[in-house]
């Protein structure tokens, strides 16, 4: 069975390395991994492989940055060619970024199976681009692997098969928990004893330059009472200077820092007392943690954290982010617990389903068999 993994993104990278790992051990398994380059940052992508014992890719389409529309265009045209030469049973893609999508559609045109890692997440607001790329590639995936009970629901109600669907929880606690020994190890130096974290990337937040500008007096604020730590995304560190707001990287008591590797990055997160965000994949990740989470965003994909786990939606209210950082300081913060099957084991389960090869159909079969 030939295996042909697609990752672009920093979410991918930590997603794909267990599930590549899990299936090393099936006898008959070949893996190609492909990188579409959609990240090209040193700290956002290349450094992530080396930390997450991630084998180099096979393939590297090294596409780069560019519009939504760009971008994608540009993975549908290099991505072609080499499925055509390679000619896998199985595509896996993961989340719901750009590279996500533009694997599926060429797979879908080729009558390629896919199976979707992370598939069922649903925010109900299609203004996020995010959301387009996840509703498109569960519809067009032949496996659809959740992460939480929410997701099998989703998918239920858009009318999906039950037996393309399948439970198996997340796979980025599978790095998690693999990797957080190594990574209490690596504490950035001169890291105060107690910090809030910050980490702000998407387009609502940082291209709103009025909102943005109060986002930054309100994280301003919090460091008042507790130093804020902010490894700033590369998009975002454009837009704070633009503003003119960091000439000499520290404000009062917000310190703008580099993009953190993940190890460096997941060490911050575990001492954190408190991480205001807008990215999906933390809220998860503290969740697991047990940290307080507030997350700047009218609704999120990952309900389970909300529900079950330690985060608070705050929106784009800057009272509410000042008063929810005043509760957790204050020894009131959200206790939460860890969903279902966030033990660690995910990719397991994820290799078992494909290993028992019920994804192909008869019309994929022939198809495949007479492709160029």
């Amino acid at each position: 069975m030939k295996l042909l993994h697609v990752v672009g993104a920093r979410p991918n990278f930590m997603k794909a390395a267990p599930v590549l790992r899990a299936l090393e051990q099936i006898e008959g398994v070949q893996q190609i991994l492909v990188h579409t380059g959609q990240h090209y940052d040193f700290n956002m992508s290349d450094v992530f492989f080396r930390e997450l014992e991630l084998r180099a890719p096979d393939v590297n389409l090294e596409v780069g940055s560019g519009s939504h529309a760009e971008q994608t265009a540009q993975i549908i045209s290099r991505f072609e060619p080499v499925v055509l030469q390679q000619k896998p049973d199985l595509v896996v893609v993961y989340g719901d970024v750009n590279s996500t999508i533009g694997a599926a559609l060429v797979c879908a045109k080729l009558m390629i199976p896919v199976a979707h890692v992370e598939a069922g997440l649903r925010s109900f607001d299609r203004s996020m681009p995010e959301e387009i790329n996840r509703i498109l590639t569960d519809d067009l995936s032949d496996l659809l692997f959740t992460p939480s009970s929410d997701g099998n629901r989703n998918l239920e109600r858009e009318g999906v098969e039950a037996a393309k669907i399948h439970l198996v929880g997340n796979v980025m606690i599978d790095t998690l928990v693999r990797m957080l020994p190594k990574a209490l190890l690596k504490r950035p130096k001169q890291t105060p004893e107690h910090y809030a974290l910050v980490t702000m990337h998407r387009p609502s937040n940082v291209d709103d330059v009025s909102w943005f500008s109060s986002l930054l007096k309100v994280l301003e604020d919090v460091g008042d009472q507790i130093p804020v730590v902010f490894p700033v995304h590369p998009r975002t560190r454009q837009r704070i200077q633009d503003l003119g707001f960091a000439a000499d990287n520290s404000h009062r008591g917000l310190h703008l820092l580099e993009p953190a590797p993940y190890l460096e990055f997941l060490s911050l997160q575990a001492g954190a007392q408190v991480v205001i965000t807008d990215s999906g994949g933390i809220q998860e990740e503290t969740t697991y943690l047990g940290v307080p989470c507030l997350t700047v965003r009218d609704n999120t994909e990952r309900p389970v954290t909300v529900e079950i786990g330690t985060n608070v939606l705050v929106g784009c209210d800057p009272q509410k982010i000042r008063s929810e950082v005043e509760s957790v300081l204050a020894g009131r913060a959200k206790r939460g617990n860890i969903p279902p099957l966030w033990d660690g084991h995910a990719s397991e389960r994820i290799a078992a389903v494909i290993a028992a090869g019920a994804f192909a159909s008869d019309a994929h079969r022939e198809c495949a068999a007479t492709a160029p």
